[in-house]
């Protein structure tokens, strides 16, 4: 009786020792939590453009870089984007405004990016450029106000940057945003993707309805294509600066919502 009941009695804490050395390795298994943070400007811009959404998404704790693109290609602005990628030590929500959707189109199959966010964005299908998505939706003010020079630059009048680019923000900011616009490469507009990193990771769409840059229709229509979760906002071109905390908000939930899947 006695070797019976010794013998019970081990076989149980032997059960509670294997099973008290299988919860670490599950409690030790972290979630996948995306922290960084990375913003991609658009054309006649530079990383400004995010000035109000990185200091609301470091509050919530995120790692946030803003890429300085070159505008001079679309190859180039990606290169410049995968090498801020390759900086980060985790996974990664890839944010683009405007021209930067199309960036972030192509630059977005790298690994680390766990979701997409596009801010009243280009967002391209394999084979077609910024300017083929943008096309069938007429052309807009804003665009109307773009200039070339013989070096095939293009910038924004002052007229169409105060009016059609910002005309949502003070005046004393539209001015400003007029002092850095950069100059634009106009071919890099018509180069087409060989990615649509949208068909295979999850994707967010800010679309701007009192935008005058690009088609607003366009970006209702790249909502529906990409499957996004889209939020409309009554905003100009540059949402991120007119509604910041609601920009973020979107940016975080995505983060949030990715680092869950």
């Amino acid at each position: 009786m006695y070797r019976d009941r010794l013998h019970h009695l081990l076989r149980a804490c032997v059960g509670m020792a294997l099973l008290l050395s299988v919860i670490p390795a599950f409690a030790q298994k972290p979630a996948t939590s995306v922290r960084n943070i990375v913003l991609v400007h658009g054309a006649f811009a530079d990383g400004t453009s995010w000035s109000k959404i990185i200091p609301i998404l470091e509050q919530k704790g995120y790692h946030v870089v803003a890429v300085q693109n070159p505008l001079t290609s679309l190859s180039d602005d990606v290169a410049a984007t995968k090498r801020i990628i390759a900086l980060q030590d985790g996974p990664i929500i890839l944010v683009g405004h405007s021209w930067g959707g199309a960036v972030i189109t192509q630059a977005g199959d790298d690994p680390k990016v766990a979701g997409l966010v596009y801010v009243a964005a280009y967002a391209p299908e394999v084979g077609q450029s910024a300017n083929d998505a943008s096309t069938p939706f007429g052309i807009t003010e804003g665009q109307k106000q773009i200039r070339v020079d013989t070096e095939k630059f293009a910038s924004m009048t002052s007229e169409g940057i105060l009016n059609d680019f910002a005309q949502g923000l003070p005046m004393a900011e539209r001015k400003l945003i007029l002092s850095v616009q950069g100059q634009s490469y106009g071919p890099m507009f018509g180069e087409k993707l060989t990615v649509a990193a949208w068909k295979t990771k999850p994707s967010w769409v800010v679309i701007s309805a009192d935008d005058r840059m690009l088609p607003p229709a366009m970006e209702e229509s790249a909502a529906k294509k990409l499957g996004a979760t889209a939020v409309t906002l009554q905003t100009c071109h540059l949402a991120m600066l007119q509604e910041p905390e609601k920009v973020a908000g979107v940016i975080d939930d995505a983060a949030k919502k990715s680092s869950a899947r």
